[in-house]
């Protein structure tokens, strides 16, 4: 709690609360025309946020088998399958081939052919260290994610269902129901 406590007072100091961010993962979670509902609106926001995020560590063993599954493909099949050609169908068409125009179209294309599987390797070898970076283990914890994901749906759900109600209350009470959210500027405890 302190490391939020203090994140809140730098925000504030440095002029900064939801009212004035600008991100798209955080735009429209809240109205400051009804200050409590905006904020109501905004735990809507973020837990829907936090959700997406909790998928993070299946997405990423999706990713990772991919990435396993490409790496394999080339290792195993594309770079066979282009000798293949090369070395066997490539030449047997060129030698079966009538002589002249068929034999000039045929030598044509497999050299066309024979530059786009050299094309597609190079390209291959550039994505490679990447996909094999992406196959690799990954230091996501999906527990530390789901604790995180509990934890701010079960401090939201005490907000809307415990101080957002006595927060109305109070503000209705001493007059700043329509209190701005995030302003460093809002008034101390009225007795």
């Amino acid at each position: 709690m302190q490391q939020f406590t203090s994140v809140a007072i730098n925000q504030r100091q440095a002029g900064m609360s939801m009212s004035n961010v600008s991100h798209p993962a955080v735009e429209g979670l809240v109205n400051l025309e009804v200050p409590l509902a905006g904020l109501s609106h905004c735990h809507g926001g973020i837990i829907s946020q936090l959700q997406a995020f909790s998928e993070l560590p299946a997405a990423a063993a999706k990713l990772r088998k991919a990435a396993a599954n490409m790496l394999a493909l080339f290792q195993f099949a594309v770079y066979g399958h282009h000798a293949d050609e090369e070395n066997e169908l490539f030449p047997a068409v060129l030698r079966s081939a009538a002589k002249g125009e068929e034999a000039e179209r045929i030598q044509s294309m497999v050299q066309s052919l024979t530059a786009e599987h050299r094309e597609i390797e190079s390209r291959w070898k550039k994505l490679e260290p990447l996909v094999k970076a992406a196959a690799g283990p990954s230091d996501l914890d999906p527990k530390s994610i789901q604790d995180l994901v509990q934890r701010y749906m079960a401090h939201a759900l005490f907000e809307e269902q415990q101080f957002l109600p006595i927060a109305k209350a109070i503000l209705s009470r001493t007059g700043h129901a329509g209190l701005e959210c995030g302003r460093v500027d809002a008034p101390g405890p009225t007795r």
